[in-house]
């Protein structure tokens, strides 16, 4: 009988059951003696054999089962009882339960940014955060007497007064990323620069003398000022919410043109008005634009052909939208207690 052979093979499987830790041993239970385990298979079988094989066939099952269970149990008490190895286990750990971690409210808000944008088409690059002034500045269309250029701006690692060699500065936006990319290669170019940048300011709970960036940019041919409105009214909605609405008001920036920034209906009043959005109804987020086709000539690509866009936002304005949070000194000063919220996020 088919039934009675496959008995007689599981119980030489118990008997050979082996197990170095509980986990292993669990694994065993589940694959056996759990509601879909396979000595359950067999005991549903058993209902459709013939009467007179039931008692024999019964007595193999239940010794089976039996089997099984007291082999388990052996194993877990073998487990149990072994030595505490002093090489794996820290003997001087509490034995209070452990806290959960979190990711701090600046990366949640970063990854759901770039998670956004991702299912566009953008993707990351990076670049370093120690930087020279070409790639900051002078690809980007500053020109020489540009203020960002003056030390009350921008921290210099080096500079040269005589201009021969290349000034070597903390980044004072992630744009210098689009700038390597745009060297490094030819449109069709798509992508997000997320980063910590640095500014010669005074700390205060509304400005930091380093915070963190997303800027985007998408170079092909025939891209317009339509694109990067649609593009950045998807985004407002997926981070804020289906109801939310944009304007965008002229701006001037050296490496866009023409240049806006960019206000959302404020998700506190509901555009109706409050303290928080100075009972305007809106809340600026970003800055963006068409790229300057000087820097695009700069950078190797044929503005002629080739046309984009660029956007940037501030990370920690997001997360004050997001979060309420008010002081954005808070963000950096690793207080426990602050840093619990969002244990659920």
């Amino acid at each position: 009988m088919a039934l009675k052979q496959r008995i007689q093979e599981l119980l030489s499987e118990v008997d050979r059951f082996k197990a170095d830790s509980q986990e292993e041993i669990e694994a065993l239970r589940i694959k056996y003696l759990s509601k879909k385990g396979d000595i359950s298979v067999l005991f549903d079988e058993f209902r459709t054999i013939a009467k007179e094989d039931k008692r024999e066939v019964g007595q193999l099952l239940n010794q089976l089962k039996a089997a099984a269970q007291e082999r388990i149990e052996t194993l877990r008490q073998s487990i149990d009882s072994k030595p505490v190895d002093a090489q794996t286990t820290d003997l001087t750990r509490t034995a209070d339960p452990i806290g959960l971690g979190t990711r701090h409210p600046l990366s949640l808000v970063r990854q759901e940014i770039i998670d956004i944008f991702s299912r566009i088409g953008f993707s990351v690059a990076e670049g370093p955060e120690i930087e020279d002034d070409e790639h900051v500045f002078t690809l980007l269309n500053f020109p020489p007497e540009h203020p960002a250029r003056d030390m009350q701006d921008t921290f210099f690692v080096s500079r040269d007064p005589n201009r021969v060699a290349r000034d070597v500065l903390l980044r004072t936006h992630t744009s210098s990323v689009q700038t390597r990319v745009m060297l490094s290669q030819q449109p069709p170019i798509r992508i997000l620069s997320p980063g910590r940048v640095y500014r010669n300011e005074a700390i205060s709970a509304r400005a930091h003398c380093f915070f963190h960036q997303v800027e985007g940019l998408y170079i092909d041919r025939n891209v317009s000022f339509a694109d990067l409105r649609q593009t950045l009214l998807y985004f407002a909605k997926e981070m804020f919410g289906e109801d939310t609405q944009i304007r965008l008001r002229p701006s001037y920036f050296p490496f866009t043109e023409p240049s806006a920034e960019m206000d959302i209906s404020c998700n506190i009043c509901g555009g109706s008005g409050c303290g928080f959005c100075k009972h305007t109804g809106w809340v600026e987020i970003l800055g963006c634009g068409m790229v300057d086709p000087n820097v695009l000539e700069a950078c190797g690509i044929d503005s002629k052909e080739y046309t984009g866009y660029a956007f940037g936002m501030g990370v920690e304005r997001i997360t004050n939208l997001k979060y309420r949070v008010k002081d954005l000194r808070m963000f950096s000063e690793n207080d426990v207690r602050f840093l619990r919220q969002f244990e659920s996020c």
